[in-house]
């Protein structure tokens, strides 16, 4: 069976892949223009989501699993030309240790006025002053998946409490409690830091809105590793000009790349990173076994057995 992995090289290494699977025909493409001069046979499309389009897409017609290597795929759900029998699988759950080290080099910066001192280092200005600690601070993790748990468990080392808001979990490890969304403001004002993990979906669009920003502390921190819509944007951008929370951490926007324009940039309680959350230098060996566990039980016709089904799509290869 033809499979495509489109990437380059980056999130995963295509020879990885074929040695994993010697009998089938493994195509490789750097990027979307080379991937349509060699996609019109192949069953299988092996890419990051976002990197997936309708024409892509449309010179596929004999796709049928679509194995993605990032955890969100809602750039799929907006396909025009993506039939539905086509199976969608996810990369979720092997993005903790990298987004829990942001979530957590975002709390101590912020915390301490890191950027504060970077700027008093290039004018060589030397200033002291009491540095605020994680210790003894409170968590708030809105959403708990895997992500949430590897956080969490980082919390509970630094001394912090953690609190979990979630619909779909009564109770999970490191947390000191779990409340319902519908406590969601009450669960910002006892955030030093509100941390946004949830996917981005109808239910969850602007969920972080003017009224649960204005119930966090005037010293809370809201962090952003899920997606720019998830928090009302022109909201956060008054409270934070209002002096209202006390700083925020976004690596993701309502657009991206961030515009020029945008008054975050020049905040200087806001850190900006470049929705760069997901990354890091060993992706490749973390989502292989995942991509190897996927394609054998689409391959071997068991679609039970695969992880992290977004789509069903059609029962089981053939």
């Amino acid at each position: 069976m033809p499979i495509l992995i489109m990437d380059r090289g980056v999130h995963i290494e295509p020879d990885a892949v074929r040695t994993a699977f010697p009998r089938e025909t493994v195509k490789h493409a750097d990027n979307v223009a080379e991937a349509l001069s060699l996609c019109a046979d192949c069953e299988v499309l092996v890419a990051m989501a976002h990197d997936v389009t309708d024409e892509l897409i449309a010179r596929m017609p004999r796709l049928r699993y679509i194995c993605a290597m990032s955890a969100g795929t809602d750039r799929i759900d907006t396909l025009r030309n993506l039939k539905p029998d086509v199976r969608v699988t996810s990369g979720r759950g092997i993005h903790g240790p990298q987004m829990s080290e942001l979530a957590l080099l975002s709390m101590i910066a912020l915390s301490r006025e890191f950027p504060r001192m970077q700027r008093n280092q290039q004018k060589h200005v030397w200033e002291r002053w009491p540095q605020k600690l994680l210790w003894g601070k409170t968590a708030v993790l809105i959403g708990i998946g895997p992500i949430a748990e590897e956080l969490a468990l980082r919390c509970e080392a630094f001394g912090m409490r953690t609190i979990g808001v979630s619909d779909a979990r009564k109770e999970a490890k490191h947390f000191a409690t779990l409340m319902p969304r519908g406590r969601l403001k009450e669960a910002a004002a006892l955030a030093d830091f509100m941390i946004v993990l949830v996917p981005l979906s109808a239910q969850t669009r602007h969920m972080i809105d003017d009224g649960v920003l204005g119930a966090m502390k005037p010293t809370g921190i809201l962090i952003n590793l899920a997606r720019g819509p998830v928090v009302d944007e022109p909201a956060l951008v008054r409270r934070l000009q209002a002096g209202q929370i006390g700083g925020a951490a976004l690596d993701v926007f309502e657009a991206e790349p961030l515009p020029p324009d945008s008054p975050l940039w020049d905040m200087p309680n806001v850190i900006v990173t470049p929705r760069i959350g997901g990354m890091s230098d060993v992706y490749a060996r973390q989502v292989l076994p995942l991509v190897v566990h996927n394609l054998r039980c689409f391959l071997d016709g068991r679609p039970v057995e695969m992880s992290n089904v977004v789509r069903a799509g059609e029962a089981a290869a053939v």
